[in-house]
């Protein structure tokens, strides 16, 4: 007689387990999205000494630090987890995290402290990146390692909801109290709302996750002795090990974090940025898609422990990156028809000497672009402008040409701040009036879908938008729903935490948190809204091919017996005891 443990039924412990750790994880994403949601505001409120353009580089860089610092958390707690324990240390992460958050809803502008409260600044949203570096990792080993061999991806993927139900909410309470206060109250003060709204957030979980155990598998090993001294060491300095981290980059989360961002934050930028969608009806579109989309982390989860990991990982990236190119350009003729048809009918030209080009890439926002050539690119870019570019080897400047009108760009180098600062509105001025009078819309024009309200959706414009948006959420939770399954399944139990933290926060953190600014210096390059698509078509290629020759599957491992990556496959079937 045999017992299939598959298909025993959730025990209480196991789902406090699940909500405990899915509700802690859901606040962290919440407040680490709120610096994103709000940073044009930040920017103002704690950079104010600086000029506007200063201003924003330096609330850019505050943002990306977030990113940056990622993999260093996921190594302080890594090694804390593997060392200590998965409960305590995911509590401390946590605590960091919120109260991070709620200091920057306390921490006073620059108009008070001057530099300090920038600096502050920047010391807090670094704080939230090391604790949220820290948490994936906690979370996920802690879920798989209370789970049933046969049910972990279904277990796992409840962790996974957690990064887009922190972005619905986060989005939903700014939405709620940009409503209520009113704009004006809402910019000078009412910005604060969420993130000292956190503090709430923040004590029901540390009160949850204080009440939760030790992990079993982490309980057993540390009973018997058999923890890691050193985890860093054993996880990277051993081939053996580190071998199948660097896989599980390459092969697995580097392509699941491009498809993860481009279904969720690279298509808010696109809708925003390039096909200028007012900031509500974008925010509206991906809610609902967010909305309906989510089920499929529990179902890919879920799916995962029949077929494996491998499958539809791998072919989420895949069917991402055979897709992604009609799917934005039906995007784009859906949400600005107008814009649509002048980047199919109108050309338009940078005329310049190609050797004094920049590839603008600026994942920190510090970086000065000022040549001629740089300034006309940009500028296109911004205005969401396709064009081609006609080198002329003997020109010292560059020109746009538009029809038979040609705009001179600026250069801009070595001019003091006030003439750069003229000089650029006059080009911007020029260059908008040339391309409205060939034909280019406004970016407020009527063809661009707008919502009236949430349930506006009704009509062909948002509903065949919010169906695009879903189908990328869809793809989303093909490659992020297994993934906390499978790179628990890859490494022992005494360098689980440490070696699984890594690898995912470099994938989501550099390679995912990178494709913005990546996106944005290929569009500038190129004059094509749609040539940054290929940063995520390529790397997610480049992860169905590592991934299916290098990465093994692991979906009927135990992680119980705790033989490590190079475990013997066992069946999810037990004999009775």
């Amino acid at each position: 007689m045999a017992i299939q443990q598959a298909t025993q039924p959730m025990t209480a412990e196991e789902r406090k387990v699940i909500i405990a750790s899915s509700l802690g994880t859901v606040f962290e994403w919440y407040d680490f999205y709120l610096y994103g949601s709000l940073a044009a505001i930040i920017g103002l409120k704690f950079f104010s000494m600086f000029d506007e353009t200063t201003r924003n580089i330096f609330a850019l860089l505050a943002f990306a630090a977030g990113f940056l610092v990622r993999p260093f958390g996921a190594l302080v707690f890594g090694r804390l987890g593997d060392l200590v324990g998965r409960k305590y240390t995911f509590l401390v992460t946590i605590v960091i995290m919120g109260l991070s958050t709620f200091l920057v809803g306390l921490l006073p502008g620059s108009e008070s402290w001057g530099i300090a409260a920038a600096i502050i600044l920047i010391i807090l949203r670094c704080l939230q990146g090391l604790a949220l570096g820290g948490e994936y990792g906690g979370a996920a080993t802690y879920v798989a390692e209370h789970a049933p061999n046969g049910r972990r991806g279904f277990y796992t993927s409840f962790i996974q909801i957690t990064a887009t139900a922190g972005l619905f909410l986060s989005l939903l309470v700014i939405l709620s109290v940009r409503s209520f206060l009113g704009e004006e109250a809402f910019l000078d003060w009412g910005w604060r709302v969420p993130f000292l709204v956190s503090v709430f957030l923040l004590a029901i979980s540390v009160y949850i996750r204080s009440q939760m155990n030790e992990s079993p598998a982490f309980q057993k090993m540390k009973e018997e002795g058999k923890q890691s001294k050193a985890p860093l060491g054993e996880a990277f300095g051993q081939w053996k090990n580190a071998k199948i981290a660097l896989f599980a980059l390459l092969g697995l989360v580097m392509g699941q974090a491009v498809v993860w961002y481009t279904g969720q934050f690279y298509a808010l930028f696109f809708l925003g940025s390039v096909l200028k969608v007012d900031g509500f009806t974008t925010n509206m579109l991906i809610a609902w898609s967010l909305l309906l989309g989510s089920g499929g982390f529990v179902f890919f989860g879920w799916l995962s422990d029949k077929v494996g990991r491998k499958p539809i990982i791998l072919g989420g990236c895949l069917l991402a990156a055979l897709t992604y190119f009609p799917l934005f350009k039906l995007m784009s003729a859906e949400a600005n028809p107008a814009l649509h048809q002048a980047h199919q009918n109108i050309p338009v030209q940078v005329v310049v000497n190609k050797s004094n080009c920049s590839f603008q890439f600026n994942p920190t926002g510090t970086a000065q672009f000022t040549s001629a050539c740089d300034v006309a690119k940009a500028a296109l870019a911004r205005a969401s402008v396709n064009y081609s570019v006609e080198n002329e080897e003997n020109r010292a400047g560059a020109s746009v040409r538009i029809g038979p009108t040609l705009v001179e760009a600026p250069q801009l180098r070595d001019m003091p701040a006030p003439q750069r600062a003229a000089e650029s509105a006059r080009f911007t001025r020029e260059l908008g009036a040339a391309l409205t009078a060939a034909g280019y819309p406004a970016a407020a024009n009527d063809s661009v879908v707008r919502m009236s309200g949430p349930f506006d959706f009704f009509r062909e414009q948002p509903a065949v938008l919010i169906g695009i948006l879903t189908l990328l959420v869809i793809y989303v939770t093909m490659v992020y729903g297994p993934i906390a399954a499978a790179l628990v399944e890859l490494f022992p139990t005494r360098i689980r935490y440490t070696s699984m933290s890594l690898p995912y926060h470099i994938g989501n953190g550099w390679f995912g948190g990178l494709m913005p600014a990546t996106a944005f210096a290929m569009i500038a390059q190129t004059g094509d809204v749609y040539y940054g698509l290929w940063y995520p078509v390529v790397i997610a290629l480049a992860t169905v091919v590592i991934g299916a020759l290098m990465v093994p599957e692991t979906k009927d491992r135990d992680i119980f017996a705790d033989e490590g990556a190079s475990a013997t496959v066992r069946p999810s079937y037990r004999p009775a005891e």
